[in-house]
C-alpha cells in the first residue's frame, strides 16, 4: 500500500485563447466564451505551470489528443514546445483490461480502477481520475542492479507522489 499526499492544494487555472472559441468546446466541457473572457492568456498561465512539470513526463487518457492540443496552443502563441514524454492511460488500459471492459473511455476505466469520476470533462476531475488510473495500471520499471542515475521511465507514481491525496492499493 502506498500513500500519496499533496504538497499543496491543487490549483485550478483557466485561460483564454485569444478570440478563438467553438461550439465544440461548450458541448464537451460546458465552457462558454463568457466563462474565460476574463481569464489570463495561455502564455501567462503556462509560465506558472511549466516550472512545476519541467523535465517530467506527462500522463493523459488518450494522450495523442492532449499532446496535440498542447502542441497546437504552443504554436498558436509562437512558443517553443518542450517535447514532453507522454504516457497514455487509455492505451495502457487496453493492454491491462483488454476486452474485460465494454470500452476504454476515461469514466469506464476510472470506475474499473475504483475511482468515482464526478464532473467528467471538467479538467481537474479528469486529471485526478487519470492520475489515479495511472498509479494503478502503469507498472513500476525494474529496479537497476547497480546504483545508477534514475531511469528515464520513472514510474508515474513517483511523479504524482506529491500531488495525489488518497491512499491507493497497488494491484498485484
Amino acid at each position: 500500500e502506498r500513500t500519496f499526499r499533496r504538497k499543496k492544494d491543487a490549483e485550478e487555472l483557466s485561460c483564454g485563447f485569444e478570440d478563438y472559441y467553438t461550439q465544440w468546446t461548450t458541448a464537451i466541457h460546458g465552457l462558454t466564451y463568457d466563462d474565460t473572457m476574463e481569464a489570463e492568456d495561455f502564455p501567462d498561465v503556462w509560465a506558472e505551470i511549466k516550472p512545476l512539470i519541467d523535465g517530467l513526463p506527462l500522463v493523459a487518457h488518450n494522450s495523442p489528443f492532449d499532446e496535440g492540443c498542447l502542441r497546437a496552443v504552443h504554436e498558436l502563441y509562437d512558443m517553443t514546445y518542450p517535447n514532453y514524454k507522454f504516457y497514455c492511460t487509455c492505451r495502457t488500459s487496453r493492454k491491462v483490461f483488454g476486452k474485460d471492459l465494454p470500452n476504454h473511455q476515461l469514466h469506464t476505466v476510472a470506475e474499473r480502477c475504483g475511482y468515482n469520476l464526478e464532473n467528467h470533462h471538467h479538467a481537474l476531475a479528469d486529471a485526478e481520475a487519470c492520475a489515479q488510473i495511472a498509479l494503478l495500471i502503469i507498472p513500476d520499471p525494474p529496479k537497476p542492479k547497480k546504483a545508477k542515475k534514475a531511469d528515464k521511465d520513472t514510474h508515474v507514481g513517483d511523479l504524482f507522489a506529491s500531488l495525489i491525496p488518497q491512499q491507493v492499493k497497488k494491484n498485484k
